[in-house]
Formats: structure tokens, C-alpha cells, sequence
């Protein structure tokens, strides 16, 4: 039976995440205690979107100062940065995240 958790980013009681912590220190800990697997999974993919944008190298101790106050925010602030000029791909104009251009 998996491990219920009541998601501080969702509002519901959801599975929690299987394994702990996902990150190391206080911060694993309170994600591992408040975030179900659901809002972890899209972190994920808002992480990824964050890396891809603005070419983060995770080596970078900048980058990860960057990534962990986004992940804070995203998770118990309920706040999304979305890049600036990012457009979901097939939406408004040709640019960054829309994908490559046709050939002719």
C-alpha cells in the first residue's frame, strides 16, 4: 500500500513519494514529508523545461542555487516561472520551444 501524504503543491491527500529523500537535507525531508509523487513528477518536467531554456549546467553551484529556490517555489509557494520568450510548442510565434522550422 503506498505511503498517503497530504501535497502542499496539490491540496489532496495523494500517494507520497516511494523513496526518500529526493533531494539531500531539510529540503528531501520536507518534500519527502508534504510533496506526493504526482507534484514531483511535474516538478520534474518543470525542472527539465528550466535546465533546456536557459542551458543550466548542474555543475554550475549558481545553477543549483537557481533550480532549488525554483523547485521551493514551485512545490510550497505555488509559483511557475516560465521563461521569458518561451512559447509551449505548436503555440504563437516561431521561436524557442516551438520546435524546428519546416524545410522547403
Amino acid at each position: 500500500m503506498a505511503r498517503m501524504v497530504k501535497c502542499a503543491k496539490l491540496g489532496q491527500e495523494l500517494p507520497g513519494l516511494e523513496r526518500m529523500p529526493p533531494v539531500p537535507g531539510e529540503m528531501g525531508k520536507r518534500i519527502f514529508e508534504n510533496i506526493s509523487h504526482v507534484a514531483w513528477d511535474l516538478w520534474k518536467r518543470q525542472q527539465m523545461l528550466l535546465i533546456n531554456h536557459y542551458g543550466l549546467a548542474l555543475a554550475d553551484p549558481e545553477a543549483q542555487k537557481f533550480l532549488r529556490q525554483q523547485m521551493e517555489e514551485f512545490l510550497f509557494e505555488d509559483k511557475v516561472e516560465v521563461p521569458e520568450g518561451w512559447t509551449p510548442e505548436g503555440q504563437g510565434a516561431k521561436g524557442k520551444g516551438t520546435g524546428a522550422p519546416q524545410k522547403k
